[in-house]
């Protein structure tokens, strides 16, 4: 398939906030040609915008269901459902041989990860995961700069996540759909940065974590946690993860990530440029810089296009789901070290 040719794509589900920026994207891609459905959005426990109302609202083709959106022979799709819900609709896109791009985190087991690992490497098809911070420049430039040895070994790394309680899309609150809360959200964006500085399996996993924040809405999952990770060469790395930011801030969060290494420290912050200001309804926040989101799908939409894997990959999304998954048993246990196995 060459860069000339046009690449089907359907995009499965609005149910994470993604969805709307990633449609965006896709619609300023040449050769691309897109259609979504979204038939879980009558259901959702909240009256966040979906369905054939915010495709229209949004400029995109939309089909009623996902038979029908496989019906239409897409090349790939983009899987932006709730996170309980990635394992089924990757296993149907590779048992079709479209190629996929998974929202994260992969999913809420890693029973469910492997498997939908194994389900498309059997079928010869892209298994992406959607890890948009590892695509800003100066996440890319603090890598390289590592990787040239100038500053020497890593010995540690302290990651920051944290942001909004994410109330306009309840199902992030609902440990069925979402597999937790704060340590599912944020520690997997951290966790993917990690994987990609460290070229490393983690060892082991101590977390502890509370309800303390929003504590007044009677969630049934952590709004904050803090999670310390242990790799074999002897990085230790921290990721503080929580949705701290009050829901009048203007902007979603950020997230900073701090290596220290033998001869200096770098520190990476993508979110952290904007214009501020005032408007009728309050504060404003516009971030300037790299659209993220449309770096991510430009290196799908290239994978699907030279028929390469696309990175980051299943095995990546699989050790941050491992990481996750020892964070909130080690929180469970009251901070007791866990091993990944």
């Amino acid at each position: 398939m060459t860069a000339h040719v046009p690449v089907r794509i359907a995009l499965l589900s609005f149910a994470h906030t993604h969805a709307l920026s990633y449609v965006q994207a896709l619609k300023q891609m040449p050769g691309v040609d897109l259609i979504a459905a979204d038939p879980d959005g009558a259901a959702a426990p909240d009256d966040a915008p979906r369905g054939a109302a915010l495709a229209a609202e949004l400029g995109v083709a939309y089909v009623d269901s996902y038979d029908d959106a496989f019906a239409w022979k897409p090349d790939a799709v983009v899987i932006a459902a709730e996170n309980s819900r990635h394992r089924s609709l990757v296993e149907r896109a590779a048992a079709a041989g479209v190629h996929v791009l998974c929202e994260k985190p992969l999913a809420t087991t890693i029973e469910d990860a492997v498997a939908m690992h194994d389900a498309c490497e059997q079928s010869g098809v892209i298994l992406m995961v959607a890890y948009p911070v590892r695509f800003a420049p100066s996440v890319r430039d603090a890598i390289a700069e590592l990787r040239s040895g100038r500053l020497g070994k890593i010995l540690g790394v302290t990651g920051v996540n944290n942001g909004k309680l994410p109330q306009d899309r309840a199902w992030f609150t609902d440990p069925e759909l979402a597999g937790g809360g704060a340590l599912v959200d944020h520690v997997v964006h951290c966790a993917d940065l990690l994987d990609e500085l460290l070229g490393e399996r983690a060892q082991s996993v101590r977390a502890v974590s509370n309800g303390i924040l929003h504590s007044h809405r009677e969630l049934e999952v952590e709004t904050g946690g803090l999670v310390t990770i242990r790799y074999p060469s002897g990085v230790i790395a921290t990721i503080d993860c929580s949705w701290s930011w009050p829901m009048s801030s203007a902007t979603w969060g950020g997230l900073t990530l701090q290596i220290i290494a033998e001869r200096g420290t770098l520190t990476v912050s993508p979110f952290a440029k904007g214009v501020s200001g005032h408007d009728a309804h309050g504060e404003t926040w516009m971030p300037v810089g790299a659209d993220l989101d449309a770096l991510l799908l430009d290196e799908f939409v290239r994978a699907v296009r030279e028929g390469r894997q696309a990175q980051p990959d299943a095995g990546v999304g699989i050790r941050t789901v491992e990481i996750v998954k020892a964070a909130q048993a080690s929180a469970a246990l009251h901070g007791e070290v866990v091993a990944l196995r």
